[in-house]
């Protein structure tokens, strides 16, 4: 049994819920997100309270309860305060500036890496080694952290690369005499 699709969840102070059969669609401050929930799923909207339950007791239906809860809150929290990630780059020369919405980082290729951000998401450099992406939705937040991130991922060595600010890099010893 799920313990976390038991928990209804609560619509925050400035969101707008609403229910239109499968779809739940918030509004709040920072923008608008929809999420279908899957039909194995029942969804109901009453006082506040967005619960989900399951239709029946299979095992798909269990494991899209507690996921479907997940998405709902996530939407809650994404339209109301929105997400951040945030990469570190480490490396001699490795570095990242902006080029109007764009980021251009220098990872030590040849030439300039250029990422142009999707719709909705807003980068920053605060430092030349320290990029900070935000967004209402979590996903979308999340894959483009990946996507600068795969550029130069962070080797076990020295440690060089672009990784999560949260991120340990396991580290290896070198080569012995």
């Amino acid at each position: 049994m799920s313990r976390i699709g038991k928990k209804p969840v609560p619509v925050p102070e400035g969101v707008t819920a609403t229910l239109d059969g499968q779809t739940v669609t918030a509004k709040g401050p920072k923008g608008e997100l929809t999420f279908v929930v899957n039909d194995q799923v029942l969804v109901k909207l009453e006082d506040g309270l967005v619960s989900v339950d399951p239709r029946n007791n299979t095992k798909a239906a269990r494991s899209f309860w507690g996921m479907s809860r997940t998405m709902i809150e996530n939407i809650f929290t994404g339209v109301k305060d929105g997400y951040s990630k945030t990469l570190e780059i480490n490396g001699v020369g490795y570095r990242a500036a902006m080029q109007g919405s764009n980021i251009q980082l220098s990872l030590g290729f040849s030439h300039e890496v250029v990422y142009t951000p999707p719709q909705g998401v807003t980068i920053a450099c605060t430092k030349p080694t320290e990029v900070v992406i935000s967004g209402h939705d979590k996903q979308v937040v999340g894959q483009v952290a990946a996507e600068i991130r795969a550029y130069r991922p962070p080797e076990p060595y020295k440690g060089k690369g672009v990784k999560y600010a949260d991120e340990t890099i396991f580290r290896k010893e070198g080569k012995k005499k």
